[in-house]
């Protein structure tokens, strides 16, 4: 190999390693600064291929796409001088990435830290004149969007980042107060179960008196009916009798004799003192009855 080729060669080595060392690219979720010597000279927020002067310019990439702030627990009072324990998020993203990397110096971290303080401060404002109420229910919608827009403000102007959204994701009683809160809760429970085992026991005693006394009603109605059911049966059975006694007397009386009779003589061990002459034997000694 002459020098010649070895020169040729060197320079294209030389060539593609300045075009390595300069080229670089912007994918669609970055977004980047250059830096000249530690200043920064350019931003980029479009994707597509760039240059940069090689050893004297550096680039520093950052993730355009929505990021996750997730606080820690703080303990926040409340306008009833209760504390709570909050654990919220926020969700954001870069909008002006110069001045993202002149807030945090190009550390995301610091860009998480301020935004939690500022996250917390306006929590900690808002909690102090809302009551737990309010808080976990009644206004926590206003509340989060309140917060998100004046939080966004801050941090466009201060971090150039959009806040998108801040949420509470649980609102806790620091253990010293959850003790004392649920003896109250067990409390006002006992007396509410209490008030409704009392109307209870009234409505069942209600129901009860009611009960018995539609049971008498229901007795005494059932009682008048059957004796007047009764007595019309007696009556129908008097009126059937007598009709067949007039029929024919004398049948009428041979069978009453009969069933005497019967009714005397049931046992052979029973014993009967009667005169002989006695209308009882009536018809033992004449079947006509004479």
């Amino acid at each position: 190999m002459n020098n010649k080729t070895l020169g040729i060669i060197v320079v294209l080595l030389l060539g593609i390693l300045l075009v390595t060392s300069s080229a670089f690219v912007v994918k669609e979720t970055e977004k980047g600064v250059l830096l000249r010597f530690g200043e920064l000279v350019r931003t980029y927020t479009e994707p597509g291929l760039h240059f940069k002067i090689p050893f004297a310019e550096r680039l520093r990439k950052f993730d355009a796409r929505i990021q996750t702030v997730d606080s820690s627990p703080v303990r926040m009072l409340n306008s009833e001088n209760k504390f709570m324990m909050v654990d919220s998020y926020a969700k954001y993203r870069i909008s002006d990435v110069s001045k993202f990397y002149i807030a945090t110096r190009g550390d995301e971290r610091n860009a998480v830290r301020l935004l939690s303080e500022q996250i917390n401060d306006r929590l900690r404002n808002q909690f102090g004149v809302r009551d737990l109420h309010e808080v976990v229910s009644g206004e926590r919608d206003e509340l989060m969007a309140e917060i998100t827009k004046n939080l966004n403000q801050i941090a466009q102007k201060n971090l150039g980042v959009e806040v998108i959204d801040v949420r509470v994701k649980r609102i806790d009683l620091p253990p010293e107060v959850s003790e004392s809160v649920f003896q109250r809760m067990r409390a006002g429970r006992e007396l509410e179960a209490r008030d409704h085992r009392a109307k209870g026991q009234e409505a069942s005693e209600r129901i009860k008196a009611n009960a018995d006394r539609q049971r008498v009603v229901i007795e005494s109605e059932a009682y008048r009916q059957s004796e007047e059911l009764r007595g019309a049966g007696d009556a129908t059975a008097a009126a059937i009798y007598a009709s067949a006694y007039n029929k024919n007397p004398e049948f009428y009386r041979f069978t009453r004799s009969l069933q005497a009779y019967k009714e005397s003589f049931q046992s052979k061990s029973d014993m009967l003192l009667v005169d002989p002459d006695s209308e009882f034997f009536r018809y033992l000694k004449d079947p006509k009855g004479q």
